[in-house]
């Protein structure tokens, strides 16, 4: 979602602002799509509010704007005017297969602790949907932000037969001590990072395309079955006003252009949407 590796740049108020508004959420069969034989499921990990002003995250757009996102996405918004998103990952299951896209905020002492509203419940959701960590045999990082990452390793990878995707790029431009201690070191030592560049294909049907501009590694993944289309979109957009207007950047988008240009390429007709922080987890384009 944002940098989210330096602690002094978020101040904690991410966390406050959540316990304000948070809501107790009572176990249950996450929400499940079918396409064909394949399903991707939607796994809830947490939700709160951001820790700025969307005016100040999304600077050019108009109130007008505003209202119509606030129409199509009416969850996303509190009563006094503050972002409130949801933070999801996705397993898409495929024959006897498991993939799962983006590993979410984490437990109370994750990397995205200093802003996000940990711990998350990403256990108890891959309970809820039968799914054992053992299962899972591919995770697909969409980018190195720490609310995209924090179940992945702790101290040992979570998933433990998983090969994790990450695109080369954001290795590169995440050098950084805590995730080279935290993330890379542990998947390198037991074999399981697979750095990668540009589209890859997982299995008939499913595939990783890189996305770029959110992060320059930035990656999503598409399933297809026949004519039907749906993107687990990760941080190609973050919220409805993305959907009404493609071309609109967003502050924490490290290439905006690069960034729209990923966007308006895949927001087609039709196509269905998986996405990590709008406030319904299947949308349409």
């Amino acid at each position: 979602m944002i940098f989210a590796i330096e602690p002094a740049l978020l101040s904690g108020q991410f966390t406050k602002q959540y316990e304000r508004t948070a809501r107790p959420r009572l176990p249950s069969m996450p929400l499940t799509r079918a396409l064909g034989p394949m399903a991707v499921v939607a796994l809830h990990d947490g939700d709160g509010t951001f820790f700025q002003p969307r005016e100040e995250a999304f600077p050019q757009v108009s109130d007008e704007l505003w209202a119509r996102a606030d129409e199509r996405d009416p969850g996303a918004v509190t009563a006094d005017g503050q972002w409130l998103l949801r933070f999801r990952c996705f397993a898409v299951r495929h024959g006897d297969r498991v993939t799962l896209v983006d590993a979410g905020i984490g437990p109370a002492d994750s990397l995205a602790a200093s802003w996000a509203p940990v711990p998350g419940r990403l256990p108890q959701e891959l309970a809820a949907a039968g799914i054992d960590p053992a299962d899972v045999d591919t995770v697909v990082l969409s980018h190195l932000h720490t609310d995209h990452i924090g179940w992945a390793v702790i101290g040992t990878p979570y998933f433990p037969n998983a090969t994790y995707l990450v695109q080369r790029a954001d290795v590169a431009a995440f050098a950084r001590p805590a995730l080279e201690d935290r993330l890379f070191a542990p998947l390198k030592a037991t074999g399981q990072l697979r750095l990668v560049e540009g589209d890859v294909p997982i299995s008939a049907g499913v595939t990783a395309i890189a996305t770029p501009g959110h992060t320059p590694g930035h990656q999503s993944v598409l399933v297809e079955y026949g004519e039907q289309q749906l993107l687990i979109t990760g941080d190609l957009l973050v919220h409805a006003v993305q959907l009404i207007a493609p071309d609109i950047p967003y502050l924490h988008e490290m290439d905006p252009e690069t960034a729209r240009n990923s966007r308006t390429k895949l927001l087609k007709p039709d196509i269905i949407l998986a996405t990590p922080h709008l406030t319904e987890p299947f949308v349409r384009a």
